[in-house]
């Protein structure tokens, strides 16, 4: 027998408005002129402006209002009147200066006193530059349609990580196109041979081995191609002395062999990414001054839009709602309407809550590592974590890591982006808490002033970084040299 039993529990959820601001705390600038961009076309209830009256969204009074209506009318049905006159939206749309025909920017105006618009960014993605050289190709529909599924399952790194059975399997179920495995391959080629040299491979071996067979034939490329087909495990572990003693080549020969191949792209889709990603140009999301000692910071502008609710659906509100009777049009209107202002409401809640988050983070930043944003000195960047930042403002160290990421500063001294200033600490022979950065800036110089025909080994930079009172393992060391792109002594040494 059935038995039926009631349970209680407490259960802890994010609100739909929690989750929006989530989402935006972690969208650098450049991307939120987007989201807005996007916003402001999918609700027109939000408009782009400010208000100047103490009610920014003029619904104040009109809620009291329709309140007291709602008291007295309770939940009764409302009759059906064909005599009641239905409001033209598109009416209360139109800007007031369309309305009596003089919409247009008058010769006269300063920049100042032009309209403040958007910009919104226009690239070309990886799959349009794919889909473009597809194009070129004589492929019949079935074919074509095959090879822009096979383009579509490419990741942004520019690898195929699916195979072709499951591309085959996607295209029967979703496209009723029923392919065999060998032509889904043979299509794959054909893509392989698009540009950037290396795309749609599976891996990255073969990511590399495509490259090279773009490149000119040569000694060094031939023995890149061998050891990446060949030795590519051990050359992964840097066995390097175990791949020359198989293969019977000099050091010399071996480190040729090597500049090709770190020559190579790892990704050949990163070309496509984002200036953000690629460090191109970058739009600061704050601005610090150093004025005679005194850190000033500043949002970007365009972290802070000014917005609002749309005059023509605040007025289309009242005029809805004014009428003593009305029938399901008039009804199902007046809740489409409130529901789009609730919305532009809780976006604009929304970003003005980012500001201030945005503002309180990175403020307790600038004063954590004062000392570096007065003198620029990389020595005086102090260790700090997230926690560090999060216990000062009294916040979620998940919220300190979403600001963090992909914002920039700019300063006197530079941009940098904001996780350049996290670091973990190690303690020097005096008991001083220094930054790892630190570390690895006087590791730097170390290896940069070695000799080259005698490169210093990881055991003699840590015997080095000792002397200096930073006692670091060798291990550590090797990390470290890893982090900043640095090959072992070995592939250090010159002739």
């Amino acid at each position: 027998m059935l038995r039926q039993t009631q349970t209680q529990k407490l259960a802890q959820k994010l609100s739909p408005q929690q989750i929006q601001l989530m989402k935006l705390l972690q969208v650098p600038t450049a991307s939120l002129e987007e989201r807005i961009k996007d916003e402001l076309e999918s609700n027109p209830a939000l408009d782009v402006g400010s208000d100047t009256d103490n009610d920014p969204y003029g619904l104040n009074e009109h809620n009291n209002e329709s309140a007291g209506k709602q008291g007295e009318e309770g939940d009764q049905e409302y009759e059906s009147n064909d005599d009641y006159e239905i409001v033209d939206v598109s009416d209360y749309l139109r800007d007031e200066n369309e309305l009596h025909g003089d919409y247009h920017l008058n010769e006269g105006y300063e920049d100042d006193d032009e309209p403040k618009t958007i910009p919104v960014k226009v690239e070309t993605t990886f799959s349009d530059y794919l889909n473009d050289q597809l194009g070129m190709l004589e492929l019949d529909e079935r074919r074509q349609e095959i090879a822009e599924q096979i383009i579509g399952s490419i990741d942004d790194d520019g690898y195929l990580r699916r195979d072709a059975t499951s591309i085959a399997d996607d295209l029967a179920f979703n496209k009723n196109i029923i392919t065999e495995e060998e032509e889904v391959r043979e299509l794959i080629k054909l893509i392989q041979d698009f540009d950037p040299p290396g795309i749609a491979a599976e891996d990255l071996r073969e990511c590399l081995l495509l490259q090279l067979k773009r490149l000119e034939e040569s000694t060094s490329v031939k023995l890149a191609t061998i050891i990446l087909s060949e030795y590519f495990e051990e050359f992964t572990r840097k066995h390097y002395d175990k791949i020359k003693q198989r293969l019977k080549i000099s050091e010399e020969q071996f480190r040729e062999a090597i500049n090709v191949i770190l020559k190579l792209t790892p990704k050949p889709g990163s070309a496509f990414a984002s200036a953000d990603k690629l460090g191109g140009y970058i739009i600061p999301d704050f601005f610090i001054f150093n004025n005679n000692g005194n850190l000033e910071l500043t949002l970007n502008a365009r972290n802070a839009p000014e917005l609002r609710i749309s005059e023509g659906y605040k007025e289309m509100l009242r005029t809805y709602d004014s009428g003593q009777r009305k029938n399901k049009s008039q009804r199902e209107a007046l809740a489409f309407i409130k529901q789009k202002i609730d919305a532009a409401k809780w976006f604009i809640d929304a970003i003005k809550q980012r500001q201030h988050t945005l503002l309180v983070t990175m403020n307790a930043i600038m004063e954590y590592q004062r000392e570096f944003f007065l003198t620029g000195s990389e020595a005086n960047l102090r260790p700090m974590i997230l926690k560090d930042v999060a216990d000062r403002i009294g916040m979620d160290i998940s919220t300190v890591s979403r600001v963090a990421n992909s914002k920039y500063v700019q300063t006197e001294y530079g941009t940098f982006v904001l996780k350049y200033f996290f670091s973990e600490a190690i303690v020097n022979d005096s008991g001083e808490e220094v930054s790892t950065r630190e570390v690895k800036r006087i590791l730097s110089e170390l290896i940069a002033e070695e000799d080259k025909k005698k490169p210093i080994s990881d055991e003699g930079l840590m015997e080095l970084l000792s002397e200096r009172g930073y006692n670091v393992a060798r291990r550590t060391v090797a990390k470290y040299r890893e982090q900043m792109d640095i090959p072992v002594a070995r592939l250090r040494k010159q002739a």
